[in-house]
């Protein structure tokens, strides 16, 4: 697919998320042992032919850029297109703040990028959405409409309706009503995916300019209602966006269901990360693993249950890790014993230490705390 530019947000920073953002943005944050939030975004765009692709960032995005790289194991290291990473450098300084106020800012603070996009047409997208999306279908589809904007929306998303938009779409598929944030569902939840084409994407960042108005949802959706044909685009498949710790937590523990892990890591559309060629994973003698992820590169000598293992975890003998997420290098040391507990990387639990959470307040340990 040669004629689709993609623009990935990836400035976000939610503060619900406590200890797990305090070194990197939401968009970097592990998952599912192995991955990132942003790979999806990333794959997605790939699997669909997406060579060109622009990476918007803001602050706190030294994770990021240590994971992404230069875009090779997604296949993007090249020397025409391929990945760009788009710091604030023009935006720096032109509000009190210093942070974008909202995509419309993002899109002001890069237009010169986007003036030279070579495609004629652009998807905006999340970079913390977790979905499998078939971007390819959705394009195909959005041309053959010949609506000005498609909106991607699923009516099974594990999203707060309070930190969402939803859209009310009639028979034809077109959208007839959008409400910002309601206290509960109103109709199909925004996936944040749009597609829409270059002149028309250049023409809305400078009338939201123009009109100060930072806000894709207000500047685009709600102030275009009307005059520009809006459509909606279901995903029936899983998709979840990471909003808080509690949310982190009961969507990390979703992954453990097949089901849903065939939705989010389909072989004819790959999710694709950072490789690490890390070693196998060691099984001690006396170690038990029941109903858990475990990444490559881990030495399990105790017990683990229901639980997700980032690369180069050690759970030493005698040590019980249930309903927990650990990410990279943490070591729970002999006779610990973990629940409901999230661990950032390089954490170390000492010798014979309690942790204990709750599946709606789980735990959560800093990076390279020492418990």
């Amino acid at each position: 697919m040669n004629n689709l530019h993609g623009i990935i947000f990836a400035y976000r920073e939610n503060t619900g998320l406590r200890e797990l953002t305090q070194n990197r943005n939401t968009c970097s944050i592990p998952y599912g042992g192995r991955y990132r939030l942003v790979d999806f975004a990333l794959s997605n765009l790939v699997n669909a032919g997406v060579s060109d692709i622009g990476l918007i960032v803001q602050s706190s995005y030294q994770s990021l850029l240590d994971h992404v790289g230069s875009g090779k194991d997604w296949d993007l290291s090249r020397k025409h297109g391929g990945l760009r990473i788009l710091p604030p450098f023009s935006f720096s300084g032109k509000y009190q703040s210093g942070h974008y106020r909202g995509r419309m800012d993002a899109l002001a603070g890069v237009y010169s990028y986007l003036q030279n996009i070579r495609q004629d047409y652009v998807i905006l997208t999340s970079g913390d959405l977790a979905a499998n999306l078939p971007i390819a279908d959705i394009f195909a589809s959005h041309v053959e409409s010949g609506a000005d904007i498609t909106a991607v929306c699923s009516s099974n998303s594990k999203v707060d309706p309070r930190m969402t938009n939803y859209f009310t779409v009639d028979e034809t598929g077109s959208v007839t009503d959008v409400s910002l944030n309601p206290p509960g569902p109103k109709g199909e939840a925004s996936l944040e995916t749009y597609i829409l084409s270059k002149s028309l994407l250049l023409s809305l960042v400078d009338q939201c300019a123009a009109h100060d108005i930072p806000s894709f949802s207000h500047g685009v959706l709600l102030a275009n209602r009307g005059r520009l044909k809006l459509r909606a685009c279901r995903f029936d498949g899983y998709a979840a966006k990471v909003q808080s710790v509690a949310g982190y937590f009961q969507q990390s523990m979703e992954l453990l269901d097949p089901v849903v892990r065939a939705s989010l890591y389909t072989p004819d559309r790959p999710i694709k990360t950072k490789d690490q060629s890390n070693p196998s994973t060691y099984y001690g003698p006396e170690a038990r693993s029941v109903n858990s992820l475990i990444s490559d590169g881990c030495v399990i000598e105790g017990t683990v249950i229901n639980s997700i293992l980032s690369r180069g975890v050690r759970v030493e003998k005698g040590a019980k890790v249930e309903n927990c997420i650990l990410m990279q290098r943490t070591s729970i040391q002999s006779d610990a014993v973990l629940r409901y507990t999230i661990t950032d990387k390089n954490v170390r639990v000492c010798q014979g230490r309690m942790l204990m959470g709750h599946e709606t307040y789980p735990l959560v340990i800093a990076k390279n705390e020492i418990v």
